[in-house]
């Protein structure tokens, strides 16, 4: 048997699209799939020859298992990271928000809202004495306040706004333990 040959799985539901990413981890993955998936977190730009030759699979063997991975929903995108800093970027802020209300319509409302600050790189529902966590880039200081006075302040809901600074960040990683 040769190292080329792709073990068949059960495609995906077609109800469930691409970018969805699996609740549960998905049978049907075995070492080379997640060789190629940890390969792929550190480097998206290798070519498929060279992703091939990595986990000992002809090109369109590899090839084949990168469409499935796609298809199965555990490649949700392939994207540049960029240099914040470089990019007038450099000042990162965590947010801690308090609604005043904890209805359906006031999370939703303030979702859609927080999808349009400035520089919002994440925003996440968490529990304990915050209701949202938002992540923001902006340049420095005065722009942070500029965002502050003009967005923050305005997003609806809200009872409460803290935040934090980042003095050095000391650890950010796009990659998932595989």
């Amino acid at each position: 048997m040769s190292a080329t040959k792709v073990r068949k799985t059960s495609a995906p539901p077609t109800s469930t699209p691409a970018s969805t990413p699996p609740s549960t981890p998905e049978p049907g993955i075995d070492r080379i799939d997640k060789a190629i998936l940890r390969l792929l977190q550190r480097d998206a730009s290798i070519s498929n020859v060279a992703l091939a030759a990595k986990v000992n699979l002809s090109p369109p063997a590899c090839l084949r298992r990168v469409d499935r991975l796609k298809k199965m929903g555990l490649i949700t995108g392939i994207v540049a990271l960029l240099n914040a800093r470089a990019l007038d970027a450099g000042m990162l802020v965590l947010i801690g928000v308090v609604l005043d209300r904890s209805t359906p319509e006031s999370f939703a409302d303030f979702e859609k809202a927080a999808a349009k600050v400035s520089g919002c790189m994440e925003c996440h529902v968490v529990t304990g004495e915050f209701d949202y966590f938002m992540l923001v880039r902006t340049r420095d200081s005065d722009s942070f306040n500029r965002l502050h006075a003009q967005q923050l302040l305005y997003l609806p809901g809200v009872r409460q706004i803290r935040s934090f600074v980042v003095l050095k960040q000391v650890l950010s990683t796009t990659e998932l333990p595989i």
